[in-house]
């Protein structure tokens, strides 16, 4: 009696979906990519895309794709190809303050190099590398998603061969379901929450904020923003960041070097050109010493989300004033003036924002190695991966 002879795996079949692939988002058909993202997020935005492909573009190699089911755009992917080495997985410290074992575990990590595909976006977090049309089969999407990253890889080769494809970042609340990835030897892996503060409609300006706190916080927000209330301090708008942005890119690269982690700082012309790109949907709020800038966080307006994006600051002036504090309350206060609904805050930072009323939020990121036999062993790593747990607070009164 014939056995039935086995189908071939999912990455050995042709998926059925066509597909338009770039290296610049306005290679593709306008129409069709708006289609697909225009309710997803502002990082999806043709906007902020033709802004950000300048970026970097020795360093990364981006492509943008449509996928197409019977003629019809049903899923919008974006991604970004760059090399990573060891030494972009520890702090910068200054040469100075390093111990020889950090030398040699610096130099241990230089010799550590891999290739990654990233469907997302390196310099934000959130579910910015794909989009699926309304009203179509997500589970079908995401099958299509999958070829048309292999192919995107494949295109790639020339440059380098890919070891990692990693799609990232998803949001518990976004409710996308990438099981459907699994066949494609994708693996998850749940990464540090996203930090959420969800604005209750009742909050018209900062003043119900705090108000909304107990006691115990509310007095603490206070004795925050009292230092900038009063004399030569003061929180304000930068309204002109072109006229400002070397300070600007001194105060960003004085916290960008104390990060655990930084693949990709921003160029000095990034926030610029982004507030111009972004218009009323960006906005950069600063704490001033007279005239002088002494601390800045940027924000984006993502639909009903406001997000606390980069920020820079002086730590001179952070040890004797709360500049850190005051730049989180300023979110907060910008984010009610444009009726927003959340405020993500990030990965960092999670006592702090805690202490706001933020929420952890789960995120998972999609992982393959494109060697088969390798892919097992992340499967393995992976269940061996764990990451730090914000702590429970409950500054609001109703929660207490």
């Amino acid at each position: 009696m014939s056995q039935k002879k086995k189908p071939p795996p999912a990455t050995r079949q042709p998926s059925g979906f066509q597909f338009s692939i770039a290296d610049r988002i306005d290679f593709l058909n306008p129409e069709h990519w708006d289609h697909v993202t225009r309710h997803h997020s502002v990082f999806l935005d043709r906007r902020y895309l033709a802004n950000a492909q300048q970026e970097f573009c020795e360093q990364i190699i981006r492509n943008f794709a449509i996928v197409y089911e019977h003629g019809n755009p049903i899923a919008a992917v974006a991604t970004q190809t760059f090399d990573v080495d060891g030494t972009q997985l520890i702090s910068a410290k200054p040469s100075d303050s390093r111990t020889p074992t950090d030398h040699l575990k610096r130099k241990s990590l230089s010799m550590i190099k891999r290739r990654i595909m990233l469907c997302g976006n390196v310099h934000t977090w959130g579910p910015h590398g794909v989009a699926f049309a309304q009203g179509i089969s997500e589970s079908d999407a995401w099958r299509g998603v999958a070829d048309c990253l292999y192919r995107i890889r494949r295109a790639n080769r020339l440059h380098g061969q890919v070891d990692y494809v990693i799609v990232k970042d998803l949001f518990e609340s976004d409710g996308y379901d990438p099981s459907p990835l699994e066949p494609f030897r994708y693996r998850s892996l749940e990464t540090e929450p996203n930090m959420v503060l969800h604005l209750h409609p009742e909050w018209r300006s900062m003043d119900d904020y705090l108000a909304s706190l107990t006691k115990r916080y509310r007095a603490a927000a206070k004795k925050v923003l009292k230092p900038f209330q009063a004399g030569d301090l003061k929180i304000s708008p930068v309204t002109n960041l072109g006229d400002e942005k070397d300070r600007l890119f001194e105060l960003y690269q004085a916290v960008a070097s104390k990060a655990d982690v930084c693949l990709f700082g921003l160029s000095e012309s990034t926030l610029p050109k982004l507030s111009t790109a972004l218009g009323e949907d960006f906005a950069t709020i600063g704490i001033r010493r007279g005239d002088s800038l002494i601390g800045f966080v940027t924000m984006i307006r993502d639909g009903d989300t406001a997000i606390g994006f980069y920020l820079g600051m002086d730590y001179e002036e952070n040890a004797q004033l709360p500049i850190y504090h005051a730049l989180l309350l300023s979110v907060i206060d910008k984010a009610i003036q444009w009726s927003c609904k959340t405020i993500s805050f990030g990965r960092t930072a999670l006592e702090a924002k805690s202490r706001l009323g933020c929420k952890p939020e789960t995120t998972t990121v999609w992982i393959r190695h494109r060697v088969p036999l390798l892919n097992m062993m992340v499967q393995q790593i992976l269940k061996n991966v764990h990451h730090q747990e914000p702590p429970q607070r409950n500054p609001f009164k109703e929660l207490a």
